[in-house]
């Protein structure tokens, strides 16, 4: 017997669909404006230039031999809380605000202070010192070359006589200033060189500077004359013995070796008229201001060593930084990471020499108090170990510690044998590129 369903006893379709339209809106969630994000800070701010400190009185200085305070995590926070760390800002970013909107060739050098003439003429006896001091034949290795031991040896030899050429006649004072120019040009017994190197250059100025042999006037010759003849005298010897990149690549990926003339070059673009970040990409602009902006030579100089071609795959941070919408944001980029991965970083830190006129904070370690040997003096292979609330150093033939990377050979090297091989030396594409 079969049933028959009443359709009478149903709602209607028009029944049902105003029952959904009434019903609908409980069971949609519900609908909120968005609230819009708030704007991102930067949680490191952009470091303002510290005020100028006063210059010792040279005749009650104590002159001594710098050597290295920076043992431990402990004395690094010293260090960046005492006096010598403003002063170090202080000299960096005024080097970087006097080259604020200028060409290189905008800066007179005729009738520039005597200081500046020797300083260029001390640079350009190092460079013929490169020629007197051949690489020796290493049968195609891309390691570091143990000639420049002898290139370093001969400026050593040399020293006391450019530092007396500049006004210093105190051997005590020539010891101490000599110094960081000694280790301006890379590590002796690891053959490397990186932005600590770098650093020495500039203390080195800073110490002729605080002997009022520089004075405020000079910053822009040194920022954008003195500075970049360092730069290309660092690539001639880079480029000869093979110096390594010390850490794996640098500690922060702008260069293989270079850090400070990406701050300078982005100060000297602040306001230019058409030059962007983005017009690193553009070889034509490279090629034609190149010689005029420090940041651009850099580009074009690191571009000409790789055997790839394009920023993305050799140079991604500088590839990330060519996004930003102004210099001005580049510029407060690099003084971010100048304070954070130069100044505030272990590694680099940890080779940094203190004497008197760039002195330590009360409390921090003493070479020999810590049983270490000064770097100078550190046998390849050997190790440096601090035990406590310090740090474990190890470098040996094959790898290095952790603080300081992996042993690698640099590009430059890489290209040089290439030369040497006759082999075609141009750039290629990574493929599906």
């Amino acid at each position: 017997m079969s049933s028959v369903i009443d359709d009478s006893s149903l709602p209607s379709r028009s029944k049902l669909r105003d029952i959904d339209k009434t019903n609908i809106h409980k069971r949609l969630p519900r609908l909120t404006p968005r609230k819009k994000a708030p704007h991102s800070q930067n949680a490191l701010p952009v470091p303002e230039t510290p005020p100028r400190p006063p210059l010792p009185d040279a005749s009650t200085v104590m002159f001594r031999k710098p050597t290295r305070r920076i043992l431990s995590p402990h004395d690094q926070e010293l260090f960046r809380a005492s006096p010598t760390y403003g002063l170090i800002l202080y000299f960096v970013f005024s080097l970087s605000l006097a080259a604020a909107d200028k060409k290189i060739s905008a800066v007179n050098t005729s009738g520039a202070p005597e200081a500046i003439e020797q300083i260029l003429s001390i640079l350009s006896s190092i460079d013929k010192t490169i020629t007197q001091c051949p690489p020796a034949d290493q049968g195609g290795s891309r390691f570091g070359n143990p000639s420049f031991r002898n290139f370093l040896d001969s400026i050593t030899a040399q020293s006391s006589a450019w530092h007396s050429s500049l006004g210093l006649t105190d051997p005590s004072a020539i010891s101490e200033v000599s110094t960081y120019l000694h280790n301006s040009f890379g590590n002796r017994s690891r053959i490397d060189y990186g932005s600590g190197h770098e650093l020495n250059f500039i203390i080195w100025l800073l110490c002729l500077y605080r002997l009022s042999l520089l004075t405020e006037s000079t910053l822009p010759a040194l920022a954008l004359v003195v500075f970049p003849q360092y730069i290309n005298l660092m690539r001639k010897i880079q480029s000869t013995y093979y110096l390594e990149p010390a850490g794996s690549h640098g500690v922060w990926g702008l260069d293989d070796y270079h850090f400070l003339p990406f701050l300078f070059g982005a100060s000297q673009l602040l306001h230019h008229p058409y030059i962007r970040p983005l017009s690193i990409h553009n070889e034509l602009i490279l090629e034609e201001e190149g010689d005029e902006y420090i940041y651009l030579n850099m580009v074009r100089e690191t571009m000409a060593s790789k055997s790839v071609k394009g920023l993305k795959w050799t140079q991604p941070m500088l590839d990330d930084i060519s996004g930003a919408k102004s210099w001005e944001k580049v510029e407060q980029g690099m003084r971010r990471m100048f304070v954070k991965e130069v100044l505030g970083k272990l590694p680099v830190m940890q080779h940094f020499l203190f004497g008197s006129l760039v002195p330590a904070a009360e409390g921090m370690s003493r070479e020999e108090e810590a049983g270490v040997k000064p770097e100078a003096e550190e046998q390849e292979g050997g190790e440096l170990a601090i035990e406590g609330d310090g740090m474990k150093h190890v470098h040996r033939d094959a790898t290095w510690g952790d603080c300081c990377g992996i042993k690698i050979p640099s590009t430059v090297a890489a290209k040089q044998e290439a030369k040497k091989k006759g082999e075609e030396d141009g750039l290629r594409r990574i493929p599906f590129d």
